[in-house]
């Protein structure tokens, strides 16, 4: 009877909780918004937009504060809108080959901490869990009775729970273990991706919406952010650009195929030429030591790897369209020695209109980059970040 319905289940009522959500999901996605930002992003009118944030401010869900830096030109200052801080915390975990690095945003987007530690490579994944876990557990780190999610990235491809693939690569039971040691929703992906996403919300990359990032490390790989969300493609196999083949007639790779980017430019292969070519470095940081030092080997080896990084880009650009190009991992270190050939090398490829539109940038964020990609995985996704419940959910009911 309608006389019996309650007032919670009235069009009206489900209309202005879609609006909240939908503020509420910007704050998430983007961080502090001024409510003129939150306008123009959201399309609610000015008098709608006034109601719903009044109303959340009101609730506890969002906090108003006036950022010191930022002052209109008449003086004025601007209030930023943001998601209450004190509402949970957000954690992010990097399972790396040999480490394992976590770090930890409040719901503001606030960056409370971020700490590593190395561990060898055969450890289980237990033992990796209780690393990340007694990281998180210092003092002053994070309050773990106060975690509403937390993004996990691990190397290589993400394939579905329970195939045989994800119990090969023994990633299978890792959510579980996460739900069980640490009691919230978890979010597994791959970690390089998880670095390009980080790279667009909070690194080097963000004031940009499509992103291409490489990582040259022991393996080459990377991701793509396209209209402020990470790609992940069909059977999670996006951004492995260490797989596109440069040379066919060169070495066989362990993807199975041969003249891979990854055998050209991975730390390993990087070395391997250099030593070719008649340098004596033992390792990454000697090799970087002597192209510092304009040891001509060295140089050169790292002007034929950019001009094989370079045109790999260009083909996945001419195909993307992205805005920045994000070049991270321990390789990048060399700087302009590789990235000035890297980008030589791709503007010479592009097509001519693309070229002024593409701007190449080094990594900012270091070795806790994908770590911090798990939290802004879980603050774009994850619909349990606000004490408010989603529309449909069972709290509606």
């Amino acid at each position: 009877m309608l006389s019996c319905m309650h007032e919670h289940d009235g069009p009206l009522t489900r209309l202005r909780r879609s609006h909240e959500q939908a503020v509420l999901e910007l704050l998430r996605k983007h961080g502090p918004l001024s409510r003129a930002e939150l306008g123009d992003r959201s399309g609610l009118s000015r008098t709608t937009l006034h109601d719903i944030v009044a109303g959340l401010v009101g609730n506890g869900s969002v906090v108003v504060a006036t950022p010191h830096v930022e002052v209109r030109k008449r003086g004025r200052p601007v209030e930023k809108l943001s998601l209450n801080p004190a509402a949970g915390e957000a954690v992010g975990i990097d399972f790396a080959r040999r480490a394992v690095h976590v770090a930890a945003v409040n719901f503001a987007h606030e960056v409370i901490g971020s700490a590593s530690e190395a561990h060898a490579a055969d450890l289980s994944w237990p033992e990796r869990i209780d690393i990340a876990e007694r990281l998180l557990a210092a003092p002053g780190a994070v309050h773990l009775d106060a975690l509403s999610a937390i993004g996990v990235g691990v190397v290589g491809p993400i394939t579905d729970p329970g195939s045989e693939k994800a119990r090969a690569r023994g990633t299978d039971g890792l959510p579980d273990l996460l739900r069980k040691r640490f009691g919230v929703p978890v979010l597994l992906d791959n970690n390089t991706r998880l670095a390009a996403l980080a790279e667009a919300v909070w690194g080097a990359a963000a004031d940009s919406s499509d992103v291409l990032y490489l990582r040259l490390s022991h393996g080459v790989g990377g991701g793509l952010v396209v209209g402020g969300a990470l790609h992940r493609g069909r059977n999670g196999l996006s951004g492995e650009f260490g797989h596109i083949t440069v040379d066919p007639a060169g070495r066989p790779c362990e993807c199975g195929g041969s003249g891979c980017l990854e055998t050209r430019a991975s730390l390993d292969a990087v070395l391997y030429r250099y030593r070719e070519a008649g340098g004596r470095a033992d390792d990454l940081a000697a090799f970087l030591d002597a192209a510092v030092a304009g040891e001509r080997s060295a140089l050169d080896v790292l002007e034929r790897v950019g001009i094989d990084i370079g045109g790999v880009l260009a083909a996945v650009c001419q195909a993307v369209g992205p805005g920045v190009i994000v070049v991270g991992g321990e390789l990048a270190e060399a700087g302009p020695a590789l990235l000035g050939p890297v980008e030589r090398a791709l503007r010479e490829q592009l097509m001519p209109m693309a070229r002024p539109h593409v701007d190449v940038r080094r990594a900012t964020l270091g070795e806790t980059g994908s770590a911090l990609g798990g939290i802004a995985l879980v603050l774009h996704e994850s619909p349990l970040l606000s004490h408010y419940p989603r529309p449909g959910s069972e709290e509606d009911a």
